[in-house]
């Protein structure tokens, strides 16, 4: 929290903004909830060990998400299929952009609630009745007799009973969809508003209806649930726009051009299918007086991939995952295009195709290196991280590690990560209980004047700003008085607080491990030099980074010098061996350019030749001066050097000591 501004109490500290305010609606944290809950009772079934059961519960929820993105790319698939045909070219094409996508390889997995209103959009899209909004005539049937007339109303009444059914779950899922995030109304409003103009009075009065009853339905669900969840009654949409737009309370996360959209959202969000997609969108709107129910659907799905980004683009603070329920609609725009561009270069041998087929595999490989990039590597040490520390939980833990038990007492371990906001996945990886942690803050100016948001600084812009006076001023004993030893190995033992307790107290505590990004390692080299600090850890993160404060390596400091100790020998271990690896490279070379090893070259069989005419045998080259036989060059008598010259150069040897001993020669150089 902000020194800025006044103290707030235990209770209004005990959760972040958006939750404390009632921004978010609560069915999404139960969801994986639910998740964790099911999780930890099979670990506690199977009796399995703290560190194994703190694996289950990482991965639960990558699964969950995994199997949520699945059903995501499956039901793009089925919205291809339905607009251009089970077999076509382009149904395929469609799928293949979504296996393919770097954006969808990097965030369809994470846990985020874009994600899943992103899968919940286009699962709600195949089940919208496309056919309400068609302008498509029917065709007029001819007189048919009695009994042909009752088959054909049979049929009939079936079809509007399926597609009254289809109506109702696509209302229940786009409504929740909006729960989720309410920008998502912004899909719905238009796909009804064309619905409801096209529609008959009839079918404008079902439409009311079935709006009306599942909108009450999900709504009076929800307002359980967050009655649950938040202690009182609540309505967090409605919280939400009056936050983010009343108070613009998102300008204080960043503030974008107007064209962010367009020059950056898209681009980053369709990577090498951009072209395709600019040229599908504008067929699409091109032929949108066609009524066939395809070239309608399609209108319609390009309508909404237009107007969700101009309405978001009039807020100030943009990102590209608040666009992202819009990929798989813009996937079945660009099939066409990428078909109609591709196709004859993969279905024909001909020659004249081969720059797009050259074209095609380095749009393969530049997706594919993205993709694997992005989710394999970068940013990777902010994960890693975490598991190191509930490694050394589990090193630290005195209880038995054969068998899960829940009762006994287990050593608590203390971290602070002085890094910008949100670096970490945090606690959905920091599951053990027994991981006491606070993190820099950016909360938001809730509840205050224009005056005091101009004058507002989050607690992470305070370190940044000025490191020192931070740390004198926010953690307890300042600079001067530092712990000597880790709270684990400490003969006091401090009361028991919970783990949110302690990651709300201010002023901090100094914790057992300091992580931070390697830019800030001089700074707190010269602050805490006098510490008992030192380097216990240290990973890889990434390549680059947008923010500076991010870039370099994540680096740990504990206050154990067993483990500081562990890991300089660690260290020198890797170095070592880097050495002896470049010292065994350096000897390769040598040996395969030594004269014995080398492979003579095709112009040494004619290099004699041009100097003696006596044969190879007697034209054996030598330095100058060294003594060799009289010779003639076309004829011409060669002078000989005498024996004694003053060209003569010292004579040289290898050692005759053993290759062990040269490398120890060697490394004692390097170091």
């Amino acid at each position: 929290m902000s020194s800025s501004s006044s103290s707030p109490s235990v209770s209004s500290t005990l959760y972040p903004s958006e939750w404390r305010h009632h921004l978010r609606s609560s069915i999404h944290p139960l969801f994986f909830a639910t998740i964790y809950t099911v999780a930890d009772l099979f670990a506690r079934a199977l009796r399995l060990s703290p560190a194994t059961r703190g694996d289950i519960l990482v991965a639960s929820p990558k699964i969950a998400q995994a199997v949520i993105s699945a059903i995501g790319d499956l039901y793009t698939w089925k919205l291809a299929r339905t607009v251009y045909g089970r077999r076509s070219h382009e149904t395929w094409a469609t799928l293949a952009l979504t296996v393919l996508s770097p954006w969808q390889w990097f965030c369809s997995t994470r846990t985020l609630s874009n994600c899943l209103e992103t899968t919940i959009t286009i699962v709600a899209l195949n089940l919208w009745p496309w056919e309400w909004s068609s302008e498509s005539i029917p065709q007029v049937q001819p007189r048919r007799n009695t009994r042909s007339m009752g088959r054909d109303a049979e049929r009939e009444d079936t079809s509007d009973l399926v597609l009254l059914v289809r109506l109702r779950n696509c209302l229940i899922l786009a409504a929740i969809a909006c729960m989720l995030r309410p920008t998502n109304i912004l899909i719905w409003m238009s796909l009804a508003g064309v619905a409801w103009l096209r529609s008959t009075w009839r079918g404008r009065a079902i439409f009311y209806r079935e709006v009306l009853l599942c909108g009450v339905s999900v709504l009076t669900l929800s307002a359980v649930l967050d009655r649950l969840f938040y202690g009182t009654w609540t309505f967090p949409p409605l919280r939400f726009l009056y936050f983010n737009i009343a108070q613009s309370l998102a300008v204080f996360y960043g503030k974008n051009d107007w064209h962010y959209y367009v020059t950056q959202g898209y681009p980053l969000l369709l990577t090498t299918a951009l072209p395709f997609t600019i040229v599908g969108l504008y067929r699409t709107l091109r032929r949108a007086t066609t009524n066939t129910l395809q070239l309608s659907v399609q209108t319609q799905l390009a309508m909404i991939c237009l107007i969700m980004p101009l309405a978001l683009s009039i807020i100030s603070h943009k990102e590209v995952r608040f666009i992202y329920p819009l990929l798989p609609s813009l996937h079945v725009l660009t099939a066409p295009p990428l078909v109609n561009f591709f196709l004859p270069a993969v279905s024909r041998s001909n020659g004249a195709y081969i720059p797009r087929r050259l074209s095609l595999l380095f749009l393969l490989l530049v997706n594919i290196s993205i993709a694997i990039y992005t989710t394999l590597y970068h940013a990777s040490g902010a994960i890693g991280v975490l598991s190191y520390l509930r490694s050394q939980q589990q090193t630290h833990n005195p209880v038995d590690k054969l068998a899960y038990s829940s009762g006994a007492s287990q050593t608590e371990i203390t971290a602070g990560f002085l890094m910008p906001c949100h670096s970490t996945p945090w606690r959905s990886h920091l599951v053990d209980p027994n991981i006491h942690a606070w993190a820099l803050s950016c909360e938001p100016p809730v509840d205050l004047n224009e005056s005091q948001k101009a004058a507002y600084v989050d607690e992470a812009d305070q370190f940044y700003n000025d490191p020192n006076r931070f740390l004198r001023e926010n953690m307890v004993g300042g600079l001067r008085h530092l712990p000597r030893t880790p709270s684990y190995r400490s003969s006091w033992k401090p009361r028991q607080i919970s783990p949110r307790t302690y990651q709300q107290a201010n002023p901090h505590e100094w914790p057992d491990y300091l992580v931070f990004f390697a830019q800030l390692e001089p700074t707190l080299q010269s602050l805490l030099r006098s510490s008992s600090y030192g380097e216990c850890w240290r990973t890889w993160n990434t390549a680059w980074h947008d923010d500076p404060r991010r870039r370099g390596d994540i680096i740990v400091w504990c206050l154990d010098p067993t483990e500081q100790a562990a890991w300089r020998s660690v260290t020198r271990k890797r170095v070592r061996d880097h050495h002896d690896r470049q010292f065994d490279r350096i000897m390769e070379t040598f040996r395969k350019n030594a004269p014995g090893q080398r492979k003579p070259s095709p112009w040494t069989r004619w290099m004699p030749s041009l100097y003696s005419r006596s044969g190879p045998s007697a034209s054996s080259w030598s330095w100058p001066w060294e003594p060799r036989k009289r010779t003639t060059w076309f004829g011409i008598q060669l002078p000989v050097w005498k024996k004694k010259s003053l060209w003569k150069l010292p004579s040289w040897t290898w050692p005759s000591s053993s290759k062990k001993k040269t490398r120890t020669v060697v490394q004692d150089l390097w170091s």
